[in-house]
């Protein structure tokens, strides 16, 4: 190689390392497309914890196990469905500390923030939950439907309570 096919080599040896950096850029698309959507789904999650789990929770132990309970027809089924609402009531309770522990992290992803997410305590969340709901829907409400089924005026109370507590409250300020 003479001395004057230098300058050239040195401009295709620099291409060389714009053509991985290139490379490297390119795959900067495909990164971002799951980024926005672990944006999404935490912003989501946060919005749907906030609005509606606590809220859900609420209302069975407030409205639905109270309702259950007094509606028991002897001591046996009472003491089921006092042991079951014991057992849903503490799976709320570990389930909201397990949101709340990872809530902080949640809502730094919601803003593209990642790296502080317990994926371990996120996932343990999401199975939790879903035992716990797979067992209010396979045991507990099967035996509350048959408990408040036996006088529709226990069915049709419980739906006037649950009711009456998603009202506006501001709605019912003029006949306080």
């Amino acid at each position: 190689m003479s001395q004057q096919d230098q300058p050239i080599d040195d401009f295709s040896q620099c291409h060389a390392g714009i053509f991985k950096k290139l490379d490297l850029l390119g795959e900067l698309p495909a990164l971002l497309e799951p980024a926005q959507r672990a944006r999404e789904v935490a912003e989501k999650s946060l919005e749907f914890f906030r609005e509606a789990i606590f809220e859900h929770h609420l209302d069975e132990e407030r409205e639905l196990f109270p309702a259950v309970l007094e509606s028991a027809s002897d001591e046996a089924e009472r003491f089921k469905v006092q042991s079951m609402n014991k057992r849903l009531t503490e799976e709320h309770r570990e389930l909201e500390r397990l949101w709340k522990s990872l809530e902080s992290g949640l809502k730094k992803v919601a803003k593209g923030q990642f790296g502080d997410v317990n994926v371990a305590d996120l996932s343990r969340l999401v199975n939790q939950y879903r035992a716990h709901a797979q067992f209010e829907e396979q045991e507990y409400l099967p035996l509350a439907q048959q408990i408040l089924g036996r006088n529709g005026n226990h069915m049709a109370a419980l739906g006037l309570s649950l009711h009456m507590r998603h009202q506006n409250p501001t709605a019912f300020q003029f006949y306080v």
